[in-house]
């Protein structure tokens, strides 16, 4: 039985990591799903990607026992391995639409990586986040030090990753890391979802390049960005429909 699998409900692709026997822990099943929901999120009729689970936890991290097992492993073998991981980071980060993480229980080690690389997370109250690696004796990866460093004080990144101490969805929230917090993060997130396939596509994913340049770029750097993207896209159908609209008072009605 497949540990994960794609959905799809209207223009929505949900992603659904069925494994909580191990509380969501990463498997190959669901690097498959998420490369293929990411390659699927390129057609046009396709507005958004939620990112959920089964079974009460979001995601566990790395299977200790997988982790164990790779020990073994050449050091280049092991390399190739994480970087596997790095990859669907990234991908996430960069893919063609928004993509929004729907949190039940919480997320640890890279399952944390991995929530922090949507676009926005919807979590249940309940719901806590973990840096766990440390109680394993390693080291985060899949970019988890440079997301929280983005996103967090350097002292409450600390005491996550070197005493692996949890936060709630509650904290999270505070701080502007957690879009929502709803009792039923699922439902919250296909109403969000929604919204983007309501709204200008090809917009959309031109503004979430801009943000993913901005943590890179100097300002020089993102003013050029922003200038050459402001001068395709005033032209292009979409800022059409939307100008007409807005001046019309009318609801755009975007392809």
């Amino acid at each position: 039985m497949s540990l994960a699998r794609i959905e799809q409900q209207g223009a929505t692709l949900v992603i659904v990591n069925a494994n909580p026997t191990k509380r969501g822990a990463l498997s190959p099943d669901l690097y498959t799903v998420i490369l293929l929901a990411l390659e699927r999120a390129i057609d046009p009729s396709i507005r958004a990607i939620i990112f959920s689970s089964e079974g009460g936890f979001f995601c566990s991290g790395g299977d200790l026992n997988t982790l164990r097992e790779r020990s073994g492993l050449s050091l280049e073998e092991r390399r190739a391995k994480v970087q596997e991981l790095h990859d669907l980071v990234t991908g996430l980060r960069n893919a063609s639409v928004p993509i929004i993480a729907a949190i039940e229980g919480g997320a640890a080690g890279a399952g944390l990586s991995l929530a922090l690389a949507c676009d926005m997370i919807i979590a249940a109250p309940t719901a806590t986040f973990t840096a766990s690696y440390v109680k394993a004796g390693v080291v985060p990866d899949a970019g988890l030090t440079s997301a929280l460093t983005r996103m967090l004080p350097r002292q409450m990144v600390s005491e996550m990753c070197l005493l692996a101490r949890s936060v709630t969805a509650e904290r999270l929230a505070d701080l502007g890391v957690i879009s929502a917090i709803d009792t039923d993060p699922l439902s919250h997130a296909h109403a969000i979802a929604e919204s983007f396939a309501q709204g200008p596509r090809k917009t959309q994913g031109t503004i979430k390049g801009l943000i993913n340049s901005a943590y890179e770029n100097s300002e020089a750097q993102q003013l050029d960005a922003e200038r050459e993207a402001m001068i395709r896209a005033v032209v292009d159908t979409e800022a059409k429909i939307g100008i007409a609209a807005f001046l019309n008072k009318e609801k755009p009605d975007y392809p």
